[in-house]
């Protein structure tokens, strides 16, 4: 059988309190997890951040390493960055790498290799016309974004169900490419 690694980065939108939800479903469709995080999802996390770890056999990365030390993940089969902010989607759609997690999406997206987006944001931040830009770059880019009706559907600014997140549409996507 295929060693099949999905690589899930979650950014700092209400959902990421409960990633390992998404962890546990993918391990259990036969996926090796590694979990990464922006900087401020990780301190929104940060009191579970050796529970995550465990229950990927891997470390929660958050940071840019020092060139020097080699990463104990295996390669990527597929990226998905979900829940993703527009702070982040916006930065990869514009190749900004300004946090580990960005940086991963970027070169994910500069390698061409399966990228899924589904976004975090609601309807006052969806409205920003760069928005739009940026995922309309990101699909041309050959990533799968999943934004709008099939995908995550925003709400109005403090509403919404953070549990609610539709993670396993983002898994059916990473299915399809793994």
């Amino acid at each position: 059988m295929t060693r099949r690694v999905l690589y899930l980065i979650g950014c700092a939108a209400p959902p990421v309190r409960y990633i390992d939800r998404p962890v546990r479903e993918a391990r259990r469709r036969g996926w090796e997890v590694c979990l990464g995080l922006t900087p401020t999802a990780a301190t929104w996390v940060e009191g579970r951040l050796p529970e995550l770890a465990a229950l990927t056999g891997r470390e929660v990365r958050t940071v840019h390493s020092v060139p020097w030390k080699r990463s104990d993940w295996p390669p990527a089969s597929v990226i998905v960055l979900a829940p993703g902010t527009l702070n982040t989607v916006n930065a990869v759609a514009l190749g900004l790498t300004l946090t580990w997690a960005a940086g991963v999406a970027v070169e994910a997206v500069g390698k061409r290799l399966p990228l899924v987006v589904m976004p975090c944001v609601n309807t006052g931040y969806g409205a920003h016309p760069q928005f739009a830009r940026s995922l309309e770059v990101l699909r041309e880019a050959g990533t799968r974004v999943l934004y709008g009706p099939g995908g995550f559907v925003p709400n109005e600014p403090g509403g919404g169900d953070p549990e609610a997140f539709p993670w396993e549409l983002a898994l059916d996507a990473a299915e399809e490419w793994g």
